[in-house]
């Protein structure tokens, strides 16, 4: 088998990717009267919205709009959540997330195969940073990069062009891990490769270029990318 070339970066999305977001579906459960069941509405909404900010022009913080969404999901099931209490349930509940457990394994055998390592999330510089010191994770990342810089979420092709041109790479030379169906295929559409983690209750839009690695976790991903020259 042809051993592949290797990325000259790999870019990190954070959240259910890097950080589990169990204590987040707990959060917004509790928030919505103990339904756990609604944190995939929850989170779909967020996506949602961010892209109706960025289509529009706008850029509001990842997090704001996070409980904007929590307060539209919570109307819809005749919950009211005050702005305050939204914001201080998605915030907070964003910050303190733990890493999935293979990931500082997965993220060490990485930098020592000479990857550059680098985050790329559509939470604020501010979140990336204290979810990073939260969850143990800054020593392992050359650049932590939140696309309120380029003012567009992911996954706008702008904001893929924006991240490369940030590390000085041509999107060919770049590489995107995340555990999104929707992250990996903007990704690829930017011209970037790809890798799928597939964890549970995640799919790959079946309209999207094919990943070139789709793995369920990120350890197992890793040991593919340490055989890349």
């Amino acid at each position: 088998m042809e051993t592949k070339q290797k990325p000259k970066v790999l870019f990190f999305d954070v959240n259910e990717t890097l950080l589990d977001l169990t204590k987040m579906k707990r959060l917004v459960g509790d928030a919505l009267g103990g339904n756990e069941d609604l944190l995939p509405l929850w989170f779909t909404t967020m996506l949602q919205y961010s892209l109706v900010v960025s289509a529009s022009g706008q850029y509001k913080p990842f997090g704001h709009i996070g409980a904007a969404a929590l307060q539209m999901v919570a109307a819809n099931h005749d919950i009211k959540i005050s702005e305050g209490e939204a914001r201080e349930t998605i915030i907070s509940g964003l910050r303190d997330l733990p890493a999935h457990p293979e990931v500082k394994d997965a993220l060490l055998a990485l930098k020592q195969a000479g990857y550059t390592l680098v985050a790329l999330t559509n939470s604020s510089e501010e979140g990336l940073a204290k979810q990073f010191e939260s969850a143990g994770l800054t020593s392992y990342f050359d650049a932590q990069l939140s696309i309120e810089g380029a003012g567009k979420f992911k996954p706008f092709t702008d904001t893929y062009t924006w991240a490369a041109n940030q590390l000085n790479v041509k999107p060919e030379d770049c590489m995107l891990i995340a555990a999104h169906g929707w992250d990996v295929a903007g990704a690829l559409w930017a011209g970037w490769r790809a890798a799928f983690v597939s964890r549970p209750g995640q799919q790959t839009f079946p309209l999207a270029p094919k990943s070139e690695i789709e793995l369920p976790d990120l350890k197992q991903v890793a040991d593919i990318l340490v055989t890349y020259k």
